[in-house]
C-alpha cells in the first residue's frame, strides 16, 4: 500500500476529467482514476470511489450523499428539530457503516462535533440518546483518534447513570470499544475513568443480554491489546490484571457463560476474552477452578462445525494451558480426544490449525514426562504423534507448519520411543519440505530432526574472526 495521500476532492476532479474530458461512463472514470493514483503509489483507502454528482447550473460544485446527510443532521441540531433527528441520525450511522472512506469524509467535514453535540442534546431523552451513540460509534470505527475529552466524559457519564438501560448500555460500550482499539492512550484514559468496572457491572447487570454480554466481553479484551504502534510503552498487562483482581472480571465471564450455553457467538467472545485475560499462571488455575475449562471442553465439541468458535475455544486454551498443572487437567477433561478431532476436521483453515497444532505443541514437554510416567493417555498410539506429521502434509501455511515442527519436537524431546512410530509416518521428507518451503521454519524444523534422530547439517556460522555471520 502507497504511503501517498490526496484529498478527497482531488480524486473527485480527476474523475470529472475523465468523464468530460475523454468521454468516459462514470464507472469507467471512477476505475481509471484509481489506476492512474494507484500507479503514482497513493494510498486511496480513506477515499470514496463514487462518482460526485454533476455541478448545478450556476456552476456550485455538489456533494457526496454521506455530506449532505451531514448537513442535513447538522441543521437538525442546531433548530433543534426533534422529530428530524432521530431520522438524520440513523441515515447518517447507515451510511458510516458501509465502508472506511464515508467516515473519514464524514470526519474530515465535523461528523464528530456534530453527533457529539447530538448526543448532548439526547442525553435526557432514554429514546434518542441510544441512536446517538450509535451514530457515534459507527463514527469511531476505525478512526479512534477523533475522541476527545468531552466525549469521554460523556460515555462515561451515560454508562455510569443509565447502566439500567440496555440499549443506551449497548450503545456506549461499543463506542468506547470502537475508540480504545489501535488507540493506547484512549485505553488509559479510560481505565482512570473507571470503565472497567462498568463493563463488568454491564455483564453481571444485564446477563440476559446476548449483545450487551457480548460487546462489554469485547470491549474487555479490547482494555488488554496492544496494538497501538505510536506509544512505546502500553499498559495491556496491568490492564488485564486489574480486570481480574480489581474486578473478579474471571468469575464475572465464566458465570455469563452458564445463561448461553447454546449461543456460541457469545460463548466465542466470551473464551476470546478468557484467553486475553490468562497472564499469570494463579489466573489460569482460577479459570479451572471456576469451571471455565470444562464449558471450553462442551463448546468445543457442541461446536466443531464452526471454525471461528472452533479458533477462540482453542485459544482460551492454548493460553490457560501456560500452568503446568492445568495441562494435567486438559487431559482429565478429555480435551485432547477433541482437540485431535478438530485438527482433522481443520487442517484447511490456517488460523484455525495453527492454534489446534499449537496447544499440543505448547503442552507437549509435559505430556512427554507423562508418557514417561507410564500414563496411559499418552503412550505413543495416541492420535498426536500421528495428526503432526499430517498436518506438516495438508496446511503449508507457515504459521501451521511451524507449529507441527515445534509439536514433533517437543513430544520427542523427553520420550524418545515416539521417534520411530513419527518417522514411519514419513515425518522426516515432511519436515524437509517445511525447511525448504518457509524460512521461518529453519530452526524449529532443524530442531524437530536434530530430535528425531535423523541426520541434520550444523554449519559454523561464525569463528569470531575475520568479518560478521554468513546469510
Amino acid at each position: 500500500m502507497g504511503s501517498k495521500q490526496i484529498a478527497q476532492e482531488t480524486f473527485d476532479e480527476a474523475v470529472q476529467e475523465n468523464i468530460t474530458e475523454f468521454e468516459m461512463d462514470p464507472e469507467e472514470a471512477v476505475r481509471e482514476a484509481v489506476l492512474q493514483f494507484e500507479s503514482q503509489g497513493v494510498d486511496l483507502s480513506n477515499i470514496v470511489k463514487a462518482v460526485q454528482p454533476p455541478a448545478s447550473e450556476n456552476g456550485q460544485r455538489q456533494k457526496h450523499q454521506i455530506l449532505l446527510s451531514l448537513d442535513s443532521l447538522c441543521r437538525a441540531v442546531a433548530e433543534p428539530d426533534e422529530a428530524e433527528l432521530p431520522r438524520q441520525l440513523a441515515a447518517l450511522a447507515a451510511q458510516c457503516r458501509e465502508q472506511l472512506a464515508l467516515r473519514c469524509l464524514a470526519a474530515r467535514h465535523g461528523a464528530y462535533p456534530a453527533l457529539l453535540s447530538a448526543c448532548q442534546r439526547a442525553a435526557g431523552d432514554r429514546r434518542l440518546l441510544p441512536q446517538a451513540l450509535a451514530a457515534l460509534a459507527a463514527l469511531l470505527d476505525g478512526q479512534p483518534d477523533l475522541l476527545d475529552a468531552a466525549g469521554r466524559e460523556l460515555l462515561l457519564r451515560a454508562l455510569r447513570e443509565l447502566r439500567e438501560d440496555a440499549e443506551v448500555t449497548l450503545a456506549g460500550i461499543r463506542c468506547v470499544r470502537h475508540a480504545c482499539l489501535k488507540h493506547e492512550h484512549n485505553r488509559q484514559d479510560f481505565v482512570k475513568g473507571g470503565i472497567l468496572p462498568l463493563l463488568t457491572g454491564a455483564i453481571l447487570q444485564h446477563g440476559d443480554s446476548a449483545d450487551v454480554v457480548r460487546a462489554a466481553a469485547s470491549a474487555l479484551r479490547v482494555m488488554t491489546f496492544d496494538d497501538d504502534i505510536r506509544v512505546p510503552f502500553r499498559h495491556a498487562h496491568d490492564h488485564a490484571k486489574m480486570i481480574v483482581l480489581e474486578n473478579d472480571g474471571l468469575r464475572v465471564l465464566i458465570e455469563a457463560a452458564k445463561a448461553f450455553r447454546d449461543n456460541s457467538g457469545v460463548l466465542s467472545e466470551l473464551c476470546a476474552t478468557l484467553s486475553r485475560l490468562s497472564v499469570r499462571n494463579e489466573f489460569c488455575q482460577e479459570i479451572v477452578d471456576l469451571g471455565g475449562l470444562s464449558f471450553m471442553v462442551t463448546l468445543l465439541a457442541d461446536c466443531m462445525e464452526h471454525p471461528d468458535v472452533v479458533k477462540q475455544v482453542l485459544s482460551a486454551i492454548r493460553a490457560v494451558a501456560g500452568n503446568d498443572d492445568v495441562k494435567d487437567a486438559i487431559v482429565d477433561a478429555g480435551a485432547t480426544e477433541l482437540i485431535v478431532l478438530a485438527i482433522s476436521q481443520h487442517l484447511g483453515n490456517p488460523q484455525v490449525a495453527s492454534r489446534e497444532l499449537g496447544i499440543p505443541a505448547g503442552v507437549g514437554l509435559e505430556l512427554s514426562w507423562s508418557c514417561r510416567m507410564g500414563n496411559p493417555q499418552c503412550s505413543p498410539t495416541r492420535p498426536w504423534p500421528c495428526r503432526a506429521p499430517h498436518g506438516l502434509s495438508v496446511c503449508l501455511s507457515v504459521r501451521p507448519q511451524k507449529q507441527a515442527c515445534m509439536l514433533i519436537r517437543n513430544l520427542v524431546s523427553r520420550s524418545r520411543a515416539l521417534s520411530q512410530p513419527i518417522l514411519a509416518l514419513g515425518a522426516e521428507p515432511l519436515i524437509s519440505e517445511a525447511r525448504a518451503a518457509h524460512r521461518d521454519c529453519d530452526d524449529v524444523a532443524r530442531a524437530a530432526l536434530r530430535d528425531l534422530g535423523c541426520q541434520v547439517e550444523l554449519r559454523e556460522l561464525w569463528t569470531g574472526r575475520r568479518g560478521g555471520l554468513a546469510q
